[in-house]
C-alpha cells in the first residue's frame, strides 16, 4: 500500500512506490519545483542522471564556460535571505561558481534527500485505469543500465532542461580517431590539460566561442573547424563592484518585479526608436555604446525594429562585421569569421572574452568547412579536401538537440499508449509550453511554446514552478485528480506561437531555435517570442479562469 498525498487515500501499487509527483532533472528547474512542491506538502521524487545537482552547469565544465546573463539576475528569487547571503564574484559567473551556488541551494534547503542521483528515467506510461503514471528507471554512473524498482506517480514533470541533450557531430568514422575526444556538453569533471597538444575543435557556437580562447592558450596548436560563423560580442567581464551589489540587494524586490514583467526576464530597457529614426552618425554612436556595454542587450536592444526588419538588422550586423575586421589582422580570416547567412540575433549570439583576437595567434588556424568540408575522420586526425590534419585531441562543440531532445529521449506514453515522440514527429505541440493534449497529469518546465531559451531561464523556471505547484494545489483543494490540455487549446496556442514568431526574423535562420541543427528534426520555431511578461499574464489568466483550455476531472 502507498499513501496518495493528493487526497490522503491508500493506493494499490503492487511492487511500486507511489509519489504524488515525479520530476525528471535536478537542475535549477527541478530543484526549484521540488522545493515548492514540498512546501505545499506533496510527496516528491526527483530523478537525476548525473551524480549531483546543477543540470547544464553540472555537465558543461568545458574551459571558459560561463553564463551570458549577469549573475545578479541569474539567481533564485524565492527566498529573500538566500538573495542576501549569496555573494557572486563576477559580472558573468563561471560554471564552477554557478555549480557552487546550485550545491549551496541544495544543501541549504535539504533537497538531496528527495533526489535519486545516477538514475535515469527510461519510460513513463500513463495508466488510464489507475489514473497515474508508471515510471521505469535505470541506475548506475550517469544513469547506467541497472533497472530499478518501478514507481508510480499522480503527476509527472519533465524538468530536464532545454540544452541538455548533447548533439554529436554528423561525421562518419568518428570512432576511427585513436586519440581522446571530448564533447563540451559532457566535459570530464577532472578537466583536460591541452598543454603541448595539437587540438582540433569542431563548432563555433556558444561553447566553442567560450572555450577556443582558453584552449588556444594551452595547446601547442589549435585548429578551429567552422561551418557557420556566428555573431559574438565582448563580455567585458569583471569583478562585481561591492557598491553595485549592495544597491541591487537593497532593491531586489523591485528589480525582480521588473524582471518578471519584462520581455526577456532581465533588467533591460526596451527601446522606443527605430534604427531609422536617427541619423547614421547617431546610430553608429549607439552601436558603439552597445559594443562597449558588455552584454547582449547593448546591441540587441539598441532599436525596436532590429528583430523584425531585415533592413534595420543589416545596420547592426554590418557594424559587428566591421568590428571583426578591426580585431582580426588577416583580412581573409576576418572575412571567413563574418556571418552573412543570418540576421544578428536570430541564432543565439554569444558573449566572448578575446574570441576574435584568438585568430591572430601563431598557433591558431581557422578551417572554413563550407569551402573545404571534412571528408573523413581518420585514426590520426581529420581529412579536409586535399589535406590531412593530424591531432592529438578532438573537441566537439556541436551543441544540443535543444528544447525537445531531452524530453523525447524518454519513452513517454500518454492515453491509449500514444508516444510523445510520435505526437511530436512533425514538431512539438503544447499548450503554453506546460501541458500536452493526450498526456494527462504531465507537465514540461520551460518546454517548447514558452519563452524559455529567449529569456533569463531563472525567471522562466520560477514562473513555471509556481504555476505548476499552484495548479496541483487547486486540484487537491477541489477534489480533482486529473488535468489535461484540450486539443482546441493546444492547436490555438501552437498557432499563436507560430504567428508571433513569424512577425520576427527568427524563422529566417537555420538555428537551433528552429531545430535546424539536428538532421531530420522538423523545422519549427520552438520558443515563444511574445515576451516573459506577456506570457506570465496569459498563464495567470488561464489559471484564474479555472484553468481555461484544460480539462479537469475527479
Amino acid at each position: 500500500m502507498a499513501i496518495d498525498g493528493i487526497h490522503g487515500t491508500e493506493l494499490e501499487a503492487p511492487g511500486a512506490t507511489h509519489f504524488d509527483v515525479v520530476v525528471a532533472g535536478a537542475g535549477f528547474a527541478g530543484m526549484h519545483l521540488l522545493h515548492r512542491l514540498r512546501q505545499a506538502n506533496f510527496r516528491v521524487q526527483v530523478y537525476e542522471t548525473g551524480s549531483g545537482v546543477g543540470g547544464t552547469w553540472y555537465w558543461n565544465r568545458y574551459p571558459g564556460a560561463r553564463c551570458d546573463v549577469q549573475s545578479i539576475e541569474y539567481s533564485y528569487s524565492f527566498d529573500p535571505q538566500l538573495e542576501q547571503d549569496w555573494e557572486w564574484s563576477e559580472k558573468f559567473a563561471t560554471q564552477p561558481e554557478i555549480l557552487r551556488y546550485a550545491n549551496h541551494v541544495a544543501d541549504r534547503f535539504d533537497l538531496r534527500r528527495d533526489i535519486r542521483f545516477d538514475t535515469r528515467i527510461t519510460t513513463a506510461e500513463f495508466d488510464e485505469t489507475a489514473g497515474h503514471w508508471r515510471i521505469a528507471t535505470q541506475s548506475g554512473p550517469n544513469g547506467g543500465e541497472e533497472a530499478c524498482p518501478p514507481v508510480t506517480a499522480q503527476f509527472y514533470v519533465m524538468a530536464s532542461g532545454c540544452l541538455s541533450a548533447a548533439k554529436q557531430p554528423e561525421l562518419a568514422g568518428l570512432a576511427s580517431f585513436a586519440g581522446p575526444t571530448y564533447h563540451t556538453g559532457h566535459w570530464p569533471h577532472e578537466g583536460v590539460d591541452f598543454t603541448g597538444l595539437r587540438v582540433g575543435v569542431i563548432g563555433t557556437g556558444s561553447s566553442g566561442i567560450q572555450s577556443i580562447p582558453v584552449i588556444a592558450q594551452q595547446a601547442a596548436h589549435l585548429t578551429v573547424f567552422q561551418r557557420t560563423p556566428n555573431f559574438s560580442v565582448p563580455a567585458r567581464n569583471c569583478a562585481l563592484d561591492p557598491d553595485m551589489v549592495a544597491d541591487a540587494k537593497a532593491r531586489y524586490p523591485q528589480l525582480r518585479d521588473v524582471m518578471r514583467n519584462s520581455r526577456g526576464g532581465q533588467l533591460r530597457e526596451m527601446p522606443e526608436l527605430s534604427a531609422f529614426d536617427v541619423s547614421e552618425e547617431e546610430r553608429a554612436k549607439r552601436y558603439e555604446e552597445g559594443w562597449e556595454a558588455g552584454n547582449l542587450g547593448g546591441l540587441l536592444g539598441a532599436y525596436n525594429d532590429l528583430m523584425i526588419s531585415k533592413v534595420a538588422n543589416d545596420t547592426v550586423a554590418e557594424f559587428i562585421r566591421a568590428k571583426i575586421r578591426e580585431l582580426v589582422h588577416d583580412p581573409a580570416v576576418a572575412e571567413t569569421l563574418c556571418p552573412y547567412d543570418h540576421p544578428f540575433g536570430t541564432k543565439r549570439p554569444c558573449l566572448d572574452t578575446g574570441y576574435y583576437a584568438t585568430f591572430n595567434r601563431d598557433n591558431v588556424r581557422l578551417v572554413d568547412l563550407r569551402a573545404t568540408p571534412i571528408t573523413a575522420i581518420t585514426a590520426t586526425g581529420i581529412d579536409v579536401a586535399a589535406e590531412s590534419l593530424a591531432f592529438d585531441v578532438l573537441v566537439f562543440a556541436t551543441g544540443f538537440d535543444a528544447m525537445t531532445g531531452a524530453v523525447i529521449n524518454v519513452d513517454i506514453r500518454g492515453r491509449e499508449g500514444r508516444r510523445l515522440r510520435d505526437k511530436w514527429a512533425e514538431g512539438p505541440r503544447t499548450y503554453l509550453g506546460l501541458g500536452i493534449e493526450g498526456f494527462p497529469n504531465f507537465f514540461t518546465v520551460t518546454g517548447p511554446g514558452s519563452p524559455s531559451v529567449l529569456s533569463n531561464m531563472m525567471v522562466s523556471i520560477e514562473q513555471h514552478g509556481e504555476w505548476i505547484t499552484d495548479c496541483l494545489v487547486h486540484l487537491r483543494n477541489n477534489g480533482l485528480e486529473r488535468i489535461e490540455a484540450t486539443v482546441e487549446a493546444e492547436h490555438g496556442w501552437v498557432q499563436h506561437v507560430n504567428e508571433v514568431g513569424d512577425t520576427t526574423l527568427y524563422p529566417t535562420a537555420n538555428s537551433w531555435y528552429m531545430g535546424a541543427n539536428v538532421p531530420g528534426k522538423p523545422r519549427v520555431f520552438l520558443p515563444y517570442v511574445g515576451g516573459v511578461g506577456t506570457y506570465r499574464t496569459i498563464c495567470d489568466e488561464v489559471a484564474a479562469d479555472g484553468y481555461r483550455g484544460f480539462t479537469l476531472s475527479a
